[in-house]
């Protein structure tokens, strides 16, 4: 059986890996002003992406989803053809229409694939399966990452389906982000409250920055830091603890919304990529595609792990 793994473009994860794995990424669309570009998880395309358009406060940006019918149209297309089971993994529902879009997409296609897999000669049903990652960023990559190192393993589709489904809400994305006030405006577009309007304010006064978690489609701060380079410092720090403790997964994933090359050089790095070796840890490194840049500006950094460890030690 092929067992594959459709994700969308918020999935952070590198572009040699997705390569690699043969992993479908659904595009999504990026609106800057009267300008659409499409994400597809491009690094070179998200560079200049960031080099040519600075996200300040005054721009009019927001990211479109594809359709159910764009779904249904790559599942017929690519997906039926490709693999014989799909597993989709999608950003949280609470979020963007995309989870359901695909849901209803993926009903759609079962009663129309079996024409097109007979004309292209490939024999056996076809079946996928939707999932909510529950997380954001590094931390949908990290769930992503994991669910291909299952599948490599030859372990059978039913069994990977409950695992994936036990690490979803153990699986936690954190970000540190540069402008407070630019992610209250873009979380307020979206009726997200996470980040209060005084709050902003106050933290862009003081240099105060939040150290964001996602887990369980839930999005809140778990720490605030004086100082940008000593939050994703701390950050670090406590990925390096979790990983010291025992992660469910032996897979980390950092994005960064720039040249990822400027990952290397951040405070803490080098501490996070020593321990990950001493423990057998994967570290995957990527740039944030255009839905997080978009979202959470230019400059964020995000990291993605699987662990038991709930409360924040930074």
């Amino acid at each position: 059986m092929r067992i594959g793994l459709v994700v969308d473009s918020g999935c952070d994860l590198p572009k040699s890996f997705i390569d690699e794995n043969n992993i479908l990424v659904m595009p999504v669309s990026i609106r800057i002003g009267k300008e659409i570009f499409v994400d597809t998880r491009d690094p070179q395309r998200i560079q200049e992406f960031y080099q040519r358009h600075s996200l300040d406060k005054s721009h009019d940006a927001e990211s479109a989803p594809l359709t159910v019918e764009q779904i249904k149209s790559l599942f017929l297309d690519k997906v039926v053809l490709d693999f014989d089971y799909a597993l989709v993994q999608t950003v949280p529902k609470s979020r963007s229409p995309i989870f359901d879009n695909a849901l209803e997409a993926a009903h759609a296609i079962l009663s129309e694939y079996k024409p097109l897999r007979q004309k292209a000669g490939i024999e056996g049903p076809f079946a996928v399966r939707v999932s909510d990652s529950q997380t954001l960023f590094a931390g949908q990559g990290v769930l992503a990452a994991e669910t291909i190192r299952l599948i490599k393993s030859g372990m059978r589709v039913g069994d990977i389906r409950q695992r994936v489904a036990d690490l979803t809400p153990k699986t936690t994305g954190y970000a540190v982000v540069p402008d407070l006030y630019y992610v209250h405006k873009r979380a307020r577009k979206k009726g997200d409250k996470s980040v209060g309007f005084m709050g902003a304010l106050m933290g862009s006064a003081l240099d105060i920055k939040p150290i964001l978690c996602a887990r369980q489609d839930q999005t809140f701060p778990v720490a605030k830091v004086r100082g940008f380079d000593l939050a994703v410092e701390r950050m670090f720090e406590h990925a390096c603890f979790c990983i010291g403790q025992g992660l469910l997964s032996p897979i980390v994933c950092v994005s960064y919304a720039g040249d990822a090359d400027a990952v290397y050089q951040m405070p803490g790095f080098d501490k996070l990529k020593a321990t990950a070796e001493k423990h057998d840890v994967e570290l995957l490194i990527s740039n944030m595609g255009l839905t997080g840049g978009v979202n959470i500006g230019p400059g964020a950094i995000s990291i993605g792990m699987i662990t038991e460890q709930q409360e924040f030690t930074g």
